[in-house]
Formats: C-alpha cells, structure tokens, sequence
C-alpha cells in the first residue's frame, strides 16, 4: 500500500483541473435558470459548496505533488497537450468569483483578483513557451490549445461588476483575437493532418467554449444583444449541432478525464441561450435553453459517476 498511494499521487494529472471548470460552468447555469424559470428547487447553493471543496481538494493535492515530484511537474510544463491545462486552475478561480458574485461581492471581488492575474500569468508564460520552443509539431495541437489564451474572454463576465471596464476589454481582446489564430490552425490540423487520438477527441467540444463564452462576455460589456453578439452566439449554436449530430462517435470512447471537456461548452452554451432568451423574450430560446439545461445535467450526472467508478478502478493517476 505504500508504494501505491505515492505512485498515485506521482501520476496525478494537472487535466483534474477541468473538472472544476465543468462543475462551477454547472454550478452556475442552474442559478441562472432558478432566476430566470422560477424553479423552487434550487440546487445551485449546493452545488457551489461542493465546488469549492473539490477546487480545494485538487489544489492540496496538487501542491502535494509539487512539493514530492517536482520532476513530474516540470515535465507536464513541458509537455505540448498538458501544458495547457495548467491554466484550468486560473479559469476555475475566474468561474468561482461569477458564481460567488451573487452571494458576495467582496469574496467574488478577491478569487476574481487572483485568478484575472493568474491568468494573464499563464497566458504570457504559455505564449512564451509556444515562441521559443523547438520540439511542438502540428500534430500536437488540439482545442486544448484554446484554454491558456482565449480563457481570457472569461474575465469580463464577472469583471465590469469589480474593475475599470478598461481592464475587461484588456482581456476580452487577447481572448478574441487569439481565439480566431488558433481556430485556424486547429481546423487546418483537422483537415489536412491525422485525425486527434481517441482520448483527445473530446476536447472538440471545446470548440464550443469561446464563442459561447464570448457572447456572454460581450454582452457584459456592451449590455445588448447587438449584430457582434448574435454573431458569436450563432457560430456556438452551429459548433453545438455539429458536435451533436456525432455523438454516436462520442458515445464509442473508453472513459478518460477528457470527457469532462464535453462539460464546460455545454454549460457556456445553456447560460448564452438563457441570456438570450432574456434579453429578446422568444420562447424558442426559453424551450432551447431548459433543453440544453436537461442534457447538461444529465452528461454531469453521467461523467460524475464515470470518473467516480475511475477512481475506485485506479483507471486515473497512471502512467500515461
């Protein structure tokens, strides 16, 4: 046994990461709906609790590993596909303070702090990285690559309630501009390079995350629904069917932390058709919205007890 439980610990993947993204992009859709629907059940205070603990838990865990297999670390530093999912820990922080902002505005004022900074951090570091290094190829990249970068888009959300809105365009540019780099290149690897490994195929779904994301960042900034906005919510919707109509592929892969990608899209697309539903009043986006709500929470359901029977298998924290 006590060989087992540091091999674990050595193995563990910076990826748990985005499972915290899932979780509070869940927590957050189902607060938006009780407000908006009228629900009298109201799941979302709970669901922010256990959020925050498994942020918490992660964390130490992580550390943990950092501070016994510092190699380990450094080498997922390294490393063209987990290098970015170091920074799902600064998203995390930044989806904390929107969901924490209607409970408290100075709590949800300080995670924003941290995780805004954190995050530029990361982004100068990664881009850093991606300039100077010499063994990426093309075949590496995947929409993984969307996460250091275009999760600046993410700031404003929670950012024009605690700071200059000259700050949140600072970060909503960077998250623009770079998302429409990289999903050029993403699509050109698609199309003209071998298809991505089954167990980076869910990271399509990511495809899903900026433009959704987006439009709800622009409309804190902007406050309308405008031409831009429709725009970006329409480009979601269309990644959203196409993604949909290949679910049967989906269906078809063995389990790996990567399903947890198909989470935080799917969140990002429910809280932007709700927000349009808000703002133009057409029922179509009422019924799409508690739809997407419905799915959402079904997939959570299903990747909770997924990852739950992972673990008591010892399927995670291996040997890659």
């Amino acid at each position: 046994m006590t060989e087992v439980l540091p091999s674990r610990l050595q193995n563990f993947p910076i990826s748990w990461f985005a499972v915290v993204m899932g979780m509070t992009g869940f927590t957050i859709a189902w607060h938006h709906a009780e407000n908006l629907l009228g629900i009298a059940v109201k799941p979302s205070p709970v669901l922010l609790g256990l959020t925050i603990t498994l942020f918490v838990v992660l964390l130490l865990l992580y550390l943990a590993k950092a501070l016994r297999y510092p190699g380990q670390v450094k080498a997922e530093f390294a490393h063209p596909v987990k290098l970015n999912f170091f920074p799902t820990i600064s998203i995390g922080l930044i989806l904390l303070s929107i969901a924490l902002l209607p409970y408290s505005r100075g709590v949800s004022f300080m995670v924003w702090t941290l995780g805004a900074a954190l995050h530029l951090g990361f982004t100068l570091y990664v881009l850093s990285a991606w300039l100077h290094q010499t063994h990426f190829e093309v075949a590496h990249i995947n929409p993984a690559w969307f996460i250091p970068i275009v999760g600046n888009i993410l700031v404003p959300i929670a950012g024009v309630q605690h700071a200059s809105p000259e700050i949140s365009w600072f970060f909503f540019s960077i998250g623009l501009v770079f998302w429409l780099v990289l999903l050029t290149i993403i699509f050109y690897r698609m199309f003209f390079h071998q298809p991505l490994p089954a167990k980076l195929l869910p990271t399509l779904f990511i495809l899903i995350a900026p433009p959704a994301a987006g439009f709800i960042s622009w409309f804190q900034l902007v406050g309308e629904v405008n031409a831009f906005g429709r725009v970006l919510y329409y480009v979601a919707i269309f990644l959203t069917l196409m993604l949909l109509t290949q679910a049967p592929r989906f269906f078809k892969l063995e389990f790996f932390l990567s399903w947890w990608a198909y989470s935080f899209p799917m969140a990002a697309m429910t809280l932007a058709t709700f927000l349009m539903y808000e703002q133009l009043e057409l029922l179509f986006f009422k019924w799409l919205g508690m739809a997407l709500l419905g799915l959402l929470t079904a997939l959570v359901a299903v990747l909770i007890g997924k990852t739950a029977r992972a673990v008591q298998r010892r399927a995670v924290c291996i040997e890659d």
